[in-house]
């Protein structure tokens, strides 16, 4: 038997297999099939309307967006444990000031570079605090788990009238210097 007839004999088999399986009425009923594994979808209404403790806090509410947030509420994060990282990529218009930081247990959210004085410098000096909304029933867990990131834009203004940028943690600080 030469190549050539070997390869045809192979491409025949496989579609007289490919055949047999698709025939077969059983294969479709069987677990077999992926598409059996799942059932169809079905809409199901909710029970109850969700309420403030069972709602996500990662999701905004209808009047807030990412770029303003309403000014009523009150933040209520506290200090992230360690700042481990602080780089300044200059933009166009400002540069991105993007931090790293630890916390001492795993699950924290809305994680944020907060200043007191709107982004502004004084003295010389632009001070961020790396803040988050850490929950105290939660595990440890490694530093991985625990790892945050937060980000914040400066105006190219206001990184002109700084020679120093601190964002600042519960234990240590970062510090950029011109």
């Amino acid at each position: 038997m030469t190549g050539a007839d070997g390869m045809q004999r192979r491409v025949f088999l496989s579609l007289v297999a490919m055949s047999v399986l698709a025939g077969c009425g059983g294969y479709r009923q069987s677990r077999a099939n992926p598409r059996n594994w799942f059932g169809r979808s079905t809409p199901r209404r909710r029970a109850t309307e969700a309420t403030p403790a069972s709602t996500n806090p990662l999701i905004p509410e209808r009047e807030e967006t990412i770029f303003r947030r309403r000014r009523d509420k009150v933040y209520e994060g506290t200090p992230v444990d360690q700042v481990t990282r602080m780089v300044i990529e200059r933009t166009s218009d400002g540069g991105i000031i993007r931090v790293e930081g630890v916390t001492l247990r795993q699950g924290a959210y809305d994680v944020r570079l907060v200043s007191e004085t709107e982004n502004e410098p004084v003295n010389g000096v632009l001070e961020l605090r790396l803040m988050a909304v850490q929950p105290e029933d939660q595990p440890q867990g490694s530093e991985r788990a625990r790892t945050v990131l937060a980000g914040v834009f400066v105006s190219n203004q206001s990184l002109e009238r700084a020679s120093e940028i601190r964002v600042i943690g519960a234990r240590n600080e970062q510090v950029s210097r011109r």
